[in-house]
């Protein structure tokens, strides 16, 4: 399912530079995004993992648990071990990782998004783990928490839609301890022949359709969709992260390449 991929060449025409006035495919004014994908998440807040499924196909579920067992949490209570989950509103990759310790590690979901974090906290309660996953409403540009606070940081999903990718990039340095870790997952560029177009295809024509059916809103989805085809493809993306002060960096490209898991060290 996995593969390592640190030395292929770049592909993509994309640029770093164009994120933060990218909406999709449409272009908008410096500071105008944040509120409009702020706007597509109060939209899909209640029907997030149902979104997940619809434009992966039900293999953000895999590409997740995946993730978490790269990442490896202890399973001892002594270890002290703290999770930062940015974007993660939801709460599902910090329930993995929790359940993942043996409920040992404790983890802290920070989200912009109000809607999202209310989702989750409804989820921490049902599932009894409101004592080890808390949440805290923040941007992940300027993160609320201090420096050298966090064993490892995660994000799921979630960075192409923060629109100075290098400003959270830098931030999550911050907050990280000497050894920590850093791991994002992300939907990235198919570098598999003839897969890239049957994905196209599928992404650009029946996402946005199930959208609608599913929610009465083909627009949130239509976004996403056109945010993944802007985000810098796996090479560009692990450079920004080694220049945001990582260490060993490297990704793994999961299912053709329809997503990769890009991960540092803070050393």
């Amino acid at each position: 399912m996995t593969q390592q991929a640190q030395g292929h060449s770049a592909r993509s025409n994309r640029a770093p530079e164009e994120m933060p006035t990218s909406f999709g495919f449409t272009k908008v004014a410096e500071g105008q995004k944040q509120a409009l994908v702020d706007d597509v998440f109060h939209k899909v807040a209640e029907r997030y993992d149902l979104m997940n499924d619809l434009m992966s196909g039900g293999l953000h579920r895999v590409w997740k648990d995946a993730m978490v067992s790269f990442l490896a949490p202890p399973k001892t209570a002594a270890s002290n071990w703290r999770l930062l989950d940015v974007a993660g509103g939801t709460g599902d990759i910090a329930t993995r990782v929790v359940r993942r310790s043996n409920d040992t590690a404790r983890a802290v979901v920070c989200d912009i998004n109000e809607s999202m974090l209310g989702v989750g906290r409804d989820r921490a309660e049902k599932a009894g783990l409101s004592d080890l996953i808390t949440f805290s409403q923040g941007n992940a540009e300027e993160l609320p928490f201090p420096d050298k606070s966090f064993d490892a940081y995660t994000i799921a999903f979630g960075i192409r839609n923060v629109p100075d990718i290098p400003k959270a990039l830098r931030e999550a340095r911050r907050v990280l301890k000497r050894g920590g870790r850093f791991m994002c997952l992300e939907f990235s560029e198919v570098d598999v022949p003839m897969l890239d177009k049957v994905y196209d295809t599928f992404s650009f024509n029946a996402i946005p359709a199930m959208g609608r059916w599913v929610t009465g809103d083909g627009d949130p989805y239509k976004y996403l969709v056109e945010s993944i085809r802007n985000f810098p493809n796996q090479e560009r993306f692990a450079d920004m992260i080694r220049e945001a002060g990582f260490e060993r960096v490297g990704y793994r490209n999961y299912s053709g390449g329809i997503a990769a898991l890009h991960y540092g060290w803070k050393l």
